[in-house]
């Protein structure tokens, strides 16, 4: 974490990391906040995974693009729902996207979470910053709430 955010790009290393995480979330080989994320893209509608990690605590369970606006956050925006699924289970989720004061302390949680490790350099907000730094931040991360879920077993 720092001042100087990184730009985000989608390597041919990063899509090899996804495939072997995703392959482990798939099998239920990760922990319970991690999940594959499927949306259907907003042009060409064809099904898109990646892994994400969710936020959950008592204000509610939230999905965080900490990479900016990624084509995932493009195409929740568009549908409003998408599919998480963790080993064997898929939910159907529906999200809104919530507002800059709402998703600072959602924020503040996930670059406090070993994860930041990965993600800290794309965040200017340290772990300790004072919660209107990650006011600031939620326009280069969108936070999305899950309102409501169906978990089904395959």
């Amino acid at each position: 974490m720092g001042n100087d955010t990184s730009h985000f790009r989608m390597t041919k290393l990063r899509r090899t990391a996804n495939a072997v995480i995703g392959g482990f979330i798939k099998y239920g080989v990760s922990p319970p906040d991690t999940q594959l994320l499927t949306t259907r893209g907003r042009k060409s509608g064809f099904l898109r995974t990646t892994p994400v990690s969710l936020v959950e605590n008592e204000q509610g369970r939230f999905l965080v693009a900490p990479y900016g606006e990624v084509d995932w956050v493009r195409n929740i925006r568009k549908d409003r729902y998408a599919t998480l699924r963790h080993g064997g289970w898929i939910e159907l989720i529906s999200v809104v996207e919530v507002d800059p004061e709402r998703a600072a302390p959602v924020l503040r949680e996930y670059v406090n979470h070993p994860r930041a490790a990965v993600v800290g350099p794309y965040f200017t907000a340290a772990p300790d910053s004072p919660l209107d730094r990650f006011v600031d931040e939620a326009a280069s991360h969108p936070v999305f709430e899950i309102v409501r879920s169906t978990t089904v077993r395959i």
